[in-house]
């Protein structure tokens, strides 16, 4: 059987050969043009005027393109068109573009870039959370408050209450491929081949900005060295350019921004600052909780409004919170523009929780993760015996989020058991306990944390896909998908699905790049949902063109279609057994159509994000991680010893490439959580924008001890073959690594240690002076 195999990404070979072509490495066509923007020097500033003549005399330039020769929409914005592709009057961040240089080389470009002389008019600049909120400067023109139940008296009625905040720093995507895009001029139109997650988005936003029909753009996009939200909408300026460029010369143009300019341009992941109050009755069951979510959004608002709501979502993690008020702030600032980062505001949210969770615990003196049990959701596991959840009085009630999606499968009390039994946690945790009494530098610290995430988009449209397969005369079988491949595997998963209908083996399926002209309308390959949309509008393609060919063989045959199998490279109808390639020649000269379209959109799901009620997400995928910690309390440095994770992808697709999935999400959720730090100075300057002051987590920072398992149950709502979503939810699972750190700082006195994120060795030392009662 094709799916749940643990098979190879499909290109495999290709990355490690070095073989695989990425949108840098197509070959150009003869006079290919190179693009490099100039940048804003100010944080915020009026332009007061331009001195470009360098920039035009510089060697080999060819034009220079001001936001006055934008031939139309001078627009990158996915949301809000709010987004100019060059400054016009006015900048909004150090680093913003705005001007366009077009050259013969990419060198020659940047080095022209750098010649421009923009005169500016300054103006206040708003880069913290702090000056947003004295200025008021914010999107949707105030906080977005959800409620549920009354919170204030179940506060008020807590035998045990803690109040504090988490300040949760940004994220840089530093995906390996940077921003790059090809425009090719056509006779009618123009042909854009780039690195993105959203190929229709590139589409519409080049129509728009050269007056065209969408028919009139075709964008094809193969393959991607990483994209983790980044390329969602952070790639428009780039395709834009290029296809401005392109058309004022009437020669190809080329443009990729080098590490410097990438970081230096596009969107992070959003910076937050959590307030919270959560309170427990004497039994440490949760009576109600508050939350304050402050997030620094950027200049402009792109996808902050989603993010933030998904904050909001996962602002209750695993845990029944009977009452509930979370208030979202959505804070504009003189920095580059928030974008989409793996898990959309998810993790921001899930931290929030689970570091009041953590506080709570401290606060009454029981083990945290005893009181995380306490306060699941209600288990759905076979044989399970958590207790019910309960309504302020302590009645029962149908367990539901505090948005009212009911939890109708929640096995998290049950894998959470299997984890800690096989990761020997109380043991484990008694060692600590005995090492860091008898060791006053070296303090350890281990913790558990769960993950219950939402998978759907929560702009509900967005959750349809399309698909195009065609089966050739000699049995081979091509297909076409909405999804783009960022190096997660989903082509493969494609590949296996479309392999277990028509009974082949996957590598008689070929995949052909992304591409808008052969299935349009596509969603970005974004909210965890590739595999899901994809995999089922390839599944209803195939399951057409099998129909087609079981009909023509059960005539062959003598026997009823659905008597038909297709299995092992053969077809048996009745008495007749042919090979696949045999009954496919034969139909196609008895004039069978062998080419179909597939669509699939997710059902059940309904969302008001004004009210912050409904069923945003079709189902769950769940997980939960225990992480082992080392600190040195004199420097403050750290390591992560081990991690052991049990994590939920239902009937899992592909358990190799799901796996890899799980490790990758995790190290990237630590890194986010530790070493990964964004600085910017007081004039609002990114200093953090390369690998020498930005650190990503290395091979050497890996757990050395690394156990990683699939949860063995199949999806109850019918996903593709009943997997689970795998992208983002393990992202969360490095939530574990941030609550051992903060264990290990916990050990070093009475006092709640109050860790920031990320903590790093700076943040850690003050953890620990916190611990032994010492001032910030």
């Amino acid at each position: 059987m094709s799916v749940t195999r643990p098979l190879p990404h499909d290109s495999a070979r290709l990355h490690v050969t070095g073989a695989a072509r990425y949108t840098d490495d197509i070959p150009t066509p003869a006079g290919t043009l190179h693009l490099a923007f100039g940048l804003s020097t100010e944080a915020h500033a009026e332009i007061t005027g331009f001195d470009l003549s360098a920039v035009r005399a510089a060697e080999g330039v060819v034009a220079v393109l001001t936001a006055a020769d934008m031939p139309f929409a001078n627009d990158a914005s996915p949301s809000a068109h709010d987004e100019p592709v060059l400054a016009a009057g006015e900048v909004h961040f150090d680093g913003q573009p705005i001007f366009l240089v077009v050259a013969d080389s990419h060198l020659a470009a940047r080095k022209a870039a750098r010649l421009g002389k923009v005169s500016y008019a300054p103006r206040p600049a708003i880069l913290t959370i702090d000056e947003a909120l004295a200025a008021n400067s914010r999107f949707e023109g105030g906080p977005v408050i959800w409620s549920l139940g009354e919170p204030e008296t179940a506060l008020a009625d807590a035998a045990h209450l803690v109040e504090g905040e988490i300040e949760i720093g940004g994220q840089e995507h530093f995906y390996l491929e940077g921003q790059a895009a090809l425009a090719l001029p056509l006779d009618e139109g123009v042909e854009i081949k780039c690195s993105t997650q959203h190929p229709t988005e590139i589409q519409h936003k080049v129509a728009e900005a050269l007056g065209l029909s969408f028919h009139d753009v075709r964008v094809e996009m193969r393959r991607m060295g990483g994209g983790f939200g980044g390329k969602e909408s952070q790639g428009n300026h780039l395709a834009i350019a290029c296809a401005i460029a392109a058309r004022a010369t009437g020669r190809p143009c080329k443009m990729r921004y080098d590490r410097d300019d990438d970081m230096v341009i596009t969107g992070k992941r959003h910076d937050f600052r959590i307030r919270y109050r959560i309170g427990a009755d004497g039994k440490g069951r949760l009576l109600g909780a508050e939350f304050v979510h402050y997030a620094r959004c950027g200049w402009a608002q792109d996808l902050s409004l989603p993010v933030c709501d998904r904050a909001m979502l996962h602002a209750d993690n695993a845990y029944f919170i009977p009452a509930m008020r979370i208030e979202s702030h959505r804070l504009r600032t003189n920095t580059q523009s928030a974008t989409a980062f793996r898990g959309f505001g998810g993790p921001q949210g899930m931290l929030g929780i689970e570091r009041a969770m953590d506080h709570l615990a401290h606060a009454m003196g029981i083990d945290p993760t005893l009181l995380r049990h306490r306060n699941f959701y209600a288990d759905t596991a076979p044989g399970a015996q958590a207790p019910a959840p309960r309504s302020i009085s302590g009645s029962v009630k149908m367990q539901s989020t505090h948005y009212g999606q009911t939890i109708e499968e929640f096995p998290l009390g049950a894998l959470s058991e299997r984890l800690q039994n096989s990761a020997a946690f109380q043991a484990r945790k008694a060692e600590v306990a005995r090492w860091n009494s008898q060791n006053p530098t070296l303090k350890r610290g281990i913790a558990f944390s769960p993950v219950k995430f939402g998978i759907s988009f929560t702009l509900t449209h967005l959750n349809q896909a399309g698909a195009l397969v065609h089966v050739y005369a000699d049995g081979s079988v091509a297909l076409n998908h909405g999804g783009t491949e960022m190096g997660q595997g989903l082509h493969q998963k494609v590949c296996q699905v479309a392999a277990r209908v028509f009974g082949l083996p996957p590598e008689a399926i070929r995949i052909t790049a992304t591409d808008t002209s052969k299935v349009p309308n596509t969603s970005a390959t974004a909210a965890s949902s590739g595999a899901d949309l994809n995999g089922m509008a390839v599944k209803v393609a195939c399951e057409t063109i099998r129909a087609r060919l079981a009909e023509f063989a059960a005539q062959e045959g003598r026997c009823a279609p659905d008597e038909v199998i297709f299995e092992a490279g053969k077809v048996r109808a009745g008495t007749l057994e042919t090979p696949f390639a045999e009954l496919v020649s034969a139909a196609y000269q008895a004039r069978v159509s062998l080419s179909s379209t597939g669509f699939y959109a997710t059902p059940k799901i309904s969302w008001d994000r004004i009210k912050g009620q409904g069923r945003p997400f079709y189902y769950f995928a769940y997980g939960a991680a225990v992480t082992e910690v080392v600190i040195d309390t004199l420097t403050g440095e750290n390591r992560i010893l081990r991690a052991d994770i049990l994590h939920d992808a239902g009937q899992s697709l592909n358990p190799a490439l799901d796996i890899g999935q799980i490790e990758g999400g995790y190290v990237q959720g630590a890194g986010w959580l530790t070493t990964e730090e964004l600085v910017w100075d007081a004039k609002g300057a990114l200093k953090t924008h390369a690998p020498s002051t930005y650190k990503i987590p290395a091979c050497s920072d890996r757990p050395r001890i690394f156990n990683v398992s699939l949860w063995d149950a199949p999806n109850r709502e019918e996903t593709i073959y009943r997997s689970k979503a795998v992208g983002e939810p393990p992202f969360m699972l490095g939530i574990s690594a941030y609550l051992a750190l903060s264990d290990a700082c916990a050990a070093c006195g009475p006092h709640y240690p109050d860790l920031r994120a990320p903590a790093t060795p700076e943040a850690v030392l003050t953890a620990v002076r916190r611990a032994r009662g010492g001032g910030p």
